[in-house]
């Protein structure tokens, strides 16, 4: 099925239908993406988990939403977009009710991973409708409205879950999601056309890399579900090696680690010798990483999103359990960091267009890394205005220099017919770095167990985790002064840099 063969104005009731329905879904995801981490310490003493199942609750839904957005694309291209997207906001609403009524830390992460896997059919639905749907001509300003508005999402993410968790409970960040979706299958049935992949270079859900487009810009959308079970695979054997390590006592568990290791190194090798194997029927074709640039970005988003991800575990937790504040003054904590991003992102990308890359990205990071070594200091009563504020606006403030102009330098780096698939594998990497990091820091700081209910024991495992964080945002700085240039434009080898 082609797309409408009268396309959607924007201004059309069903034009407005459409982007409602798209952003709120979407919203959803980034939502359950960034309030968890206020809730930590509520559900960690409701469900008596440890540092791993707080662990595991972050990264159980990061982990599946990394693996399979590329896949999720590609079956929305094959089988249908709306259908795909419907099916994506059905399964993360069962998983959201599931994760509301969990009764124990292991249902809970089970249902993470499950709503993770719904989240991946529908991010890149959301765009991919509005790429396919849209008039030409208006197609720019919806893309610019979804995104936007999925940024306010994000931002007042954090402020609505502390006001749901301190007003009713932390089930109820998960809870709220049923009557949400219920409006977004109701527009979607009524507004969104059902659209397939056709016989043009189609690059929709460039956004969010959801649309795996032939590398010759060919008719037949692909998925390639062996790559995407083995990329899974091994980021959550690695993952699972990293949090276990931190928790181990006993003979047992070391074998754990070892094994999860090795699951983990292993399907990773099999990940990358099936892709070189495949060629450009692959997932992901060799000849983006022939462009030395689109690899060092992609090191570059690992290493910085490591750190944001690190932080956002880190610093709910500590506001609330060291410092003492409520969920909603831990929300309201993290609003300047998003509100920077929202305002300053366009004009980030604008001066990028000007002058080139590098200097936003080397100069962002290392603002950051001032913001995280100010925040290290964060210990019981800490003041809002003194202590907190400053730290998180020059974070904020630092990372506006990078988000925006990185994602334009991914797209800039490759030729326009990879531009679906290079930018979801930006996206992925960048929520890799976060699992990462949340599976990795509480072994590298010493915090196991329940010490993250023990004040002194979470400010010593805090101060020193900033300190990585910062660390990772000095690399990230150094990566983009020696290796990161403007991309050159206007040549189609693979090997142009």
């Amino acid at each position: 099925m082609a797309p409408p063969s009268t396309p959607i104005r924007l201004a059309s009731p069903a034009g407005r239908g459409l982007l409602f329905a798209a952003v709120l879904a979407s919203g959803m995801v980034f939502l359950d993406g960034t309030v968890v981490n206020v809730a930590l310490p509520h559900l960690g003493r409701s469900l008596d988990a440890g540092v791993s199942g707080l662990q595991w609750t972050v990264d159980g839904y990061l982990l599946t939403l990394a693996a399979f957005v590329l896949l999720g694309g590609a079956l929305g291209d094959r089988y249908g977009r709306r259908r795909i997207f419907l099916l994506g906001v059905i399964c993360f609403t069962a998983a959201s009710v599931l994760s509301g009524i969990a009764q124990n830390i292991e249902w809970l992460i089970a249902a993470r991973f499950l709503q993770g896997a719904g989240g991946a059919l529908l991010t890149p639905g959301s765009l991919a409708l509005i790429q396919a749907s849209y008039h030409p001509d208006d197609r720019g300003r919806a893309i610019g409205a979804w995104s936007g508005f999925s940024g306010v999402s994000t931002a007042i993410g954090p402020l609505l879950g502390g006001w749901l968790i301190d007003a009713l409970s932390w089930r109820w960040i998960f809870l709220i999601n049923v009557p949400l979706a219920v409006v977004v299958v109701f527009a979607a049935l009524r507004w969104a056309p059902e659209s397939r992949a056709t016989g043009s270079a189609n690059q929709a859900a460039a956004g969010t890399g959801g649309a795996v487009i032939g590398a010759a810009g060919s008719a037949a959308p692909r998925f390639d579900i062996t790559g995407a079970l083995l990329g899974a695979l091994g980021l959550a054997g690695i993952t699972f090696a990293l949090i276990e390590a931190a928790q181990r006592g006993s003979g047992g568990a070391s074998v754990l680690v070892a094994v999860g290791a090795a699951v983990g190194v292993l399907s990773a090798v099999g990940f990358v010798l099936l892709e070189r194997r495949k060629g450009n029927a692959a997932m992901l074709p060799p000849a983006l990483f022939r462009r030395r640039l689109f690899s060092v970005l992609n090191i570059y988003t690992v290493v910085v999103y490591a750190s944001l991800g690190g932080f956002s575990f880190f610093f709910s937790v500590q506001l609330q359990n060291v410092a003492g504040y409520s969920a909603l003054k831990t929300g309201l904590a993290n609003l300047p960091l998003t509100a920077l991003l929202l305002i300053g992102s366009p004009r980030a990308g604008a001066l990028v267009a000007r002058i080139g890359p590098r200097l936003p990205l080397t100069v962002g990071p290392l603002i950051a890394a001032g913001g995280v070594l100010l925040l290290r200091g964060i210990g019981p009563h800490a003041s809002f205005w003194a202590d907190v504020v400053p730290g998180v606006f020059l974070f904020g403030l630092g990372l506006t220099f990078v988000v925006a102009p990185l994602t334009t330098s991914v797209l800039a780096a490759v030729d326009d017919r990879f531009a679906g698939v290079a930018s979801g594998f930006n996206n992925a990497a960048s929520r890799v770095g976060s699992v990462l990091a949340v599976a990795a820091l509480p072994l590298l700081v010493g915090l196991s167990g329940a010490a993250y209910r023990m004040p002194a024991e979470l400010s010593n495992a805090f101060r020193a985790a900033m300190l990585w964080c910062a660390g990772l945002l000095v690399v990230g700085a150094v990566l983009a002064a020696v290796l990161i240039h403007r991309p050159k434009t206007g040549q189609d080898s693979p090997n142009s840099d």
